[in-house]
């Protein structure tokens, strides 16, 4: 199998670059041949914008059979556990619209600048209707942002504007929007380190997350 891994920052998949360093054969600079499978490695850069663009280049010359975005992500739903690895099934770009006279937030579809089923969406979402390969984990609603959330009143509007979101990223709605219109199967995997709420590292579980995150990975890939 031909694997695309994708992440926005080379912290979030070091350990797993290592492990591929260590037991794989090195084929070029980003490239492993670990057993059967070939891993070309894409760290993209934060946020949406960098990341469709280097998936876009990408994906001009290069065909994998899955696509893997992994990273850490916030969590909007209390629920789901600090270090937690989720399976986005579905995303919404969250913060892509229009701010009213009044402050609240319109998306594009309801301001007629997209119809709710125009390709890639369906219902005004991206959806992962190909990958087979996380069966083993909680799937979860996604959006993205290009400002995470760290105020509680942005925070309780974004409840109410997206009640089916669970976790946060910056990265996840470009990467399901390049992989559908690309017609490449993917997948989405996201560990906790945190909960969205009033903004406060000191809760934050980022080594856990990122632990938890590569251990998946490397699953995944050997």
């Amino acid at each position: 199998m031909i694997i695309l891994l994708v992440a926005a920052t080379h912290a979030e998949i070091a350990p797993t670059v290592e492990w591929l360093e260590k037991t794989s054969t090195k084929l070029d600079e980003s490239t492993y041949q670990q057993g059967e499978n070939i891993v070309r490695v894409l760290v993209t850069g934060i946020g949406g914008a960098a990341t469709a663009f280097s998936m876009g280049v990408v994906l001009t010359s290069f065909r994998p059979d899955l696509a893997i975005n992994a990273g850490i992500a916030g969590a909007i739903d209390l629920q789901l556990q600090l270090g937690a690895v989720v399976h986005v099934v579905e995303e919404q770009f969250a913060d892509l619209g229009v701010e009213q006279a009044d402050g609240h937030f319109t998306d594009l579809f309801s301001v007629g600048l997209l119809q709710a089923n125009q390709p890639p969406f369906i219902n005004k979402k991206l959806k992962d209707n190909f990958a087979i390969h996380t069966q083993f984990l909680p799937k979860v609603h996604g959006i993205s942002v290009n400002k995470v959330h760290g105020n509680e009143a942005s925070i309780e509007q974004l409840r109410i504007n997206y009640p089916d979101a669970q976790v946060e990223s910056m990265e996840g709605a470009a990467f399901f929007y390049a992989c559908l219109l690309a017609e490449v199967s993917f997948v989405e995997v996201r560990s906790i380190s945190n909960y969205v709420e009033k903004r406060n590292r000191d809760n934050w579980k980022m080594t856990e997350a990122i632990t938890n995150l590569n251990a998946v990975l490397q699953g995944m890939i050997a």
